[in-house]
C-alpha cells in the first residue's frame, strides 16, 4: 500500500488522481471516476468531488492508496522538505486591467469637401 500525504483536508477525489500523476489531467480524472473504476474504502465511488480525508483508502489501476494528513504551514512559509502532494496549483496574482488606448478620431471639416465626377 502506498502513502498519499495531502496538507490540508478535504481534498477532491480527482485532484488526488490529478496531482499524483495516476492520470493524464482532471478531464481523465473526472471520466475514470464516474464510469466507476476508482474504490474509496472498498466501494466504488463515481463523485468526481468526492471529499476525501486522511485514512481513507483509494483503490485505482490495481494499486492501494491510504491517505495521510501532514502537516499543515502558516502562509508564507516553505517546507524544509517537498511536500508529496500539492493540494492545488496556485493562482497567479490578480493584475490592474488598465482601460485600452483611446483611438484618435479623424474629424472631417464637412464644409470642406471637395467633389470628384467622372
Amino acid at each position: 500500500m502506498k502513502i498519499i500525504t495531502i496538507n490540508h483536508e478535504p481534498v477532491e477525489l480527482y485532484k488526488i488522481l490529478k496531482f499524483e500523476s495516476l492520470v493524464g489531467g482532471g478531464g481523465e480524472a473526472k471520466m475514470l471516476i464516474s464510469a466507476g473504476h476508482v474504490l474509496l474504502n472498498g466501494e466504488v465511488e463515481i463523485q468526481k468531488r468526492k471529499k476525501i480525508v486522511s485514512g481513507d483508502i483509494i483503490e485505482f489501476d490495481g494499486e492501494t492508496y491510504q491517505i495521510e494528513l501532514g502537516e499543515a504551514l502558516p502562509l508564507g512559509q516553505e517546507p524544509s522538505e517537498p511536500l508529496p502532494y500539492k493540494a492545488a496549483p496556485s493562482k497567479a496574482p490578480k493584475t490592474k486591467h488598465t482601460k485600452p488606448q483611446q483611438r484618435e478620431e479623424l474629424v472631417v471639416n464637412k464644409s470642406k469637401r471637395s467633389s470628384i465626377s467622372f
